[in-house]
């Protein structure tokens, strides 16, 4: 079919103003489901938020005082398991993009990588109990919640720096080697500065699943009632996702704790969002060093 010029331009121009507004279309219908869910928790949640509910242990069966205890404990989950994920998650995407030869090797860990991003939560609970808490003796602790966070957010870590440091382009490594830099010194001072602030991003994309996990904890770390602080990272612990499933759906008094549970989704979300805020701040300090170099 012959089509004259003006006809064919005509075309284009509607198909790529069709595009336009299905893009934006949906891009709006996300960002209007967001705003409703956040709604949602706030008009329900706010009630139940203040001192006391911040500060304050659970008591009369977790109807009444506070979610102190399970707040430090989410706290202490996503510090040791980023301590231990981002450092090793971030080597190994450093070693997967600059160190790893294409082939059979690379392939093999790409796909084991890409395998285990999929693998549900469930699993990776299942496999810590039986390796962190059974075998290695840690027990139900703060350590073995830890460690098996820390595996489930490993693959997110490498695979985001590695697309990171596949971004940043040859010409800096080749300038580097040209004036007698060492291919170590290269990614430590080149490379890895320029794609540090897109690693960040997998940070907090891994901070942001971690925090909403219960399966993984609920055979490692996570205790029922627990209202003490713990001690020391061979402690069992409280968690805001584990003690909301609880007092939403098997708590002593369901009428009575619903606004607890409320109110200990709204905290959630807004450790969410404050720790994502936190690590753009510190994206975009990164970026700036970067521009500025």
């Amino acid at each position: 079919m012959i089509q004259f010029p003006e006809k064919a331009d005509a075309y284009k121009r509607w198909t790529q103003i069709l595009f336009f507004w299905t893009a934006r279309i949906l891009s709006l219908t996300i960002i209007g489901l967001l705003l409703i869910i956040l709604y949602f928790i706030i008009s329900r949640g706010i009630e139940s938020i203040s001192w006391e509910f911040l500060t304050a242990p659970p008591k009369e069966g977790m109807t009444e005082g506070g979610i102190m205890p399970a707040l430090v404990g989410t706290m202490y989950l996503i510090f040791y398991s980023m301590l231990v994920a981002f450092p090793i998650g971030v080597l190994a995407g450093i070693y997967v993009n600059e160190y790893s030869a294409n082939g059979r090797v690379k392939r093999f860990i790409k796909m084991m990588t890409n395998n285990l991003a999929g693998v549900p939560s469930i699993v990776f609970g299942l496999f810590g109990m039986a390796l962190f808490v059974n075998q290695l003796n840690f027990g139900a602790s703060i350590l073995a919640g830890s460690l098996t966070l820390a595996l489930l957010s490993l693959p997110l870590i490498i695979r985001t720096t590695e697309e990171s440091l596949k971004s940043v382009d040859y010409s800096f490594r080749n300038a580097s080697y040209a004036l007698g830099a060492s291919k170590l010194y290269t990614i430590r001072k080149v490379v890895l500065p320029i794609a540090f602030p897109n690693v960040i991003t997998g940070l907090i994309l891994s901070i942001g699943r971690v925090s909403g996990e219960t399966a993984p904890i609920l055979f490692t770390a996570a205790a029922y009632f627990l209202p003490r602080l713990p001690q020391s990272v061979m402690d069992q612990c409280m968690a805001l996702p584990y003690h909301l499933y609880v007092i939403a759906t098997s708590g002593t008094d369901l009428e009575k704790t619903k606004p607890m549970a409320y109110g200990t989704a709204l905290v959630l979300v807004v450790i969410v969002l404050l720790v994502n805020l936190l690590a753009n701040l510190l994206r975009n300090h990164f970026a700036r060093k970067v521009k500025m170099k």
